[in-house]
């Protein structure tokens, strides 16, 4: 079984509901209808129900009825969830007034849902910018216990083998957090940590990078990573964390033995975190397109519930394979 089938099937076994605000999108419903079938996941549909269902009708849709539908312009939760929202935003200023508002909005009503306990998680970004579905999740869902920083991981599948557990790797931040300090890139470690073993069932040996390896090279950017990962340890004794170290002396044997002989993750490593989001991003993509890798992702992490978020470029089965990885989230949570 490959790691999405996996993925699916865990997502099967938990029962969690999952819930998508841009309800009457295309692919949003295609992929609502595979994932009802395939029984991966509850899922509540946001958007006015007679779209949904015309739209359903002319896709030749026939699991949509499965959803739950709610109307963000009209639905019995309306009171209770622009009271959550005031109770949580009264001190920027939110009132029973501006909340009624909000709780029309779908991206806001699809985390009150989540504060609320109606859904576990949620998927968007189909047709809104990263920024839009990451908003109110900051304001309302937050970041889990101590946990300062969202990031986010992409699962990488390596048509090489000898590479991470059987080609299988995980890379953090590419998505999310342009520069983070010492101390945010040690939360990094540690969450993309956990992700590798809740999303990727995953023992996971964290190779913390840079352009230097054990003290190879001086600079102010080396003394971060190697601060990261002095916390990072700190922070989960039961992870293996190593670092600095170089690309290659992370994932090849024979150089990981050369150049840091003394560490358990040199030339092992399957978590590769990046010192900021300019080279985790590139990296990513130039493996994706060199190497022909399938990138899975991005996985946010840090929230304390799972909301991820979609490239509006994405096809029904990255929707289909989200909903799946949230719901993992969901029940590692």
């Amino acid at each position: 079984m490959d790691l999405l089938q996996r993925i699916k099937e865990n997502a099967r076994l938990s029962g969690k509901t999952i819930v998508l605000p841009e309800g009457t999108e295309e692919r949003t419903l295609q992929a609502t209808d595979i994932l009802l079938s395939e029984k991966i996941a509850k899922i509540i549909l946001i958007g006015n129900p007679d779209e949904i269902a015309s739209e359903a009708t002319r896709l030749n849709l026939k699991n949509i009825g499965e959803a739950i539908i709610v109307d963000p312009k009209k639905h019995d939760k309306m009171e209770a969830y622009a009271e959550i929202l005031v109770e949580l935003r009264k001190s920027k200023g939110m009132t029973m007034e501006k909340a009624m508002v909000l709780v029309q909005d779908p991206l806001y009503l699809a985390t009150l849902m989540i504060k609320a306990g109606d859904a576990d998680g949620e998927v968007a970004g189909a047709l809104n910018a990263t920024g839009d579905v990451l908003r109110p999740a900051f304001q309302i869902i937050k970041t889990m216990p101590g946990i300062s920083v969202v990031s986010g991981a992409f699962i990488m599948i390596l048509k090489d083998k000898t590479f991470g557990d059987n080609g299988m790797m995980v890379f953090a931040d590419c998505a999310v957090h342009p520069n983070p300090t010492a101390s945010e890139l040690a939360e990094i470690a540690v969450a993309t940590a956990k992700t590798t073993k809740a999303i990727a069932k995953m023992e996971p040996r964290v190779a913390m990078l840079s352009f230097s390896t054990m003290g190879s090279g001086k600079h102010e950017m080396v003394d971060k990573v190697v601060e990261a990962t002095r916390l990072a340890k700190e922070m989960a004794p039961e992870f293996q964390i190593d670092g600095e170290l170089q690309a290659d002396a992370a994932i090849v044997e024979a150089i990981g033995a050369q150049k840091a002989p003394n560490s358990a993750v040199a030339g092992r490593a399957n978590v590769l975190v990046f010192p900021t989001l300019e080279v985790g991003n590139i990296a990513y993509k130039l493996v994706q397109r060199l190497a022909g890798a399938e990138a899975v992702g991005p996985i946010l992490q840090g929230m304390a519930a799972p909301i991820n978020d979609l490239s509006r470029g994405c096809s029904v089965s990255d929707i289909v394979n989200l909903v799946a990885i949230t719901a993992n989230q969901a029940a590692g949570l």
